[in-house]
């Protein structure tokens, strides 16, 4: 007999393979607006919350998510990007121009330095599927954001989804015990920000 989290399960499932439909369907003049968007986004976040000296966790595009690596060109900013592993979860790692190595899901990362302290940390960028208002967001079902976030120092670092707009619910999207909900999105209407994130 199925259980309640078997339903959830396969309904993100289901969703999944709904949301990659609809976001493999986007043109690049959308990912281009994003990502101008991830640009004016960036000055009103810095502004906010950026601490001198601290990183700007952003991540390695994958098919259909939106390439925002040209953080990493911006002169006075230290970037890290996250390494997976299927036993220890995510752990962030200074960028610099070293040759990075793929990790355990096959994502380029740098996974020789040491991982960074979340204190040491700003701001996060995330990739998703899908995100519903109240910024919870739809993943590949790895659950390595959320096991990450569950930890208070990394739940109270400010963390935006980088999403096109037709992939943002009206809909409460499922979510289990363990899902962590987000600060906002950018998309191509702009930066959105969920003032209070229970």
């Amino acid at each position: 007999m199925k259980n309640f989290y078997d339903d959830i399960k396969s309904t993100k499932k289901s969703l999944r393979n709904e949301y990659n439909l609809i976001r493999n369907s986007n043109s690049s003049v959308v990912y281009e607006k994003v990502k101008l968007n991830v640009k004016s986004a960036l000055k009103i976040l810095l502004n906010k919350y950026h601490v001198e000296g601290k990183y700007i966790g952003i991540y390695w595009p994958l098919k259909g998510e939106v390439d925002i690596r040209f953080i990493k060109e911006i002169n006075s900013l230290k970037v890290a990007l996250p390494s997976s592993s299927k036993s220890k979860g995510i752990s962030y790692h200074h960028w610099s121009n070293n040759q990075l190595e793929i990790d355990s899901n096959s994502i380029p990362a740098p996974t020789r330095k040491d991982a960074i302290n979340p204190n040491d940390i700003s701001i996060l960028f995330v990739p998703a599927i899908a995100i519903d208002q109240e910024g919870y967001r739809l993943g590949y079902g790895g659950g390595y954001f959320d096991r990450l976030r569950q930890k208070d120092l990394w739940f109270s670092i400010p963390s935006f989804l980088v999403i096109s707009n037709n992939c943002i619910s009206k809909k409460p999207l499922p979510r289990e015990k363990w899902d962590m909900p987000f600060n906002g999105w950018i998309s191509e209407k702009g930066l959105h920000q969920i003032e209070a994130t229970n």
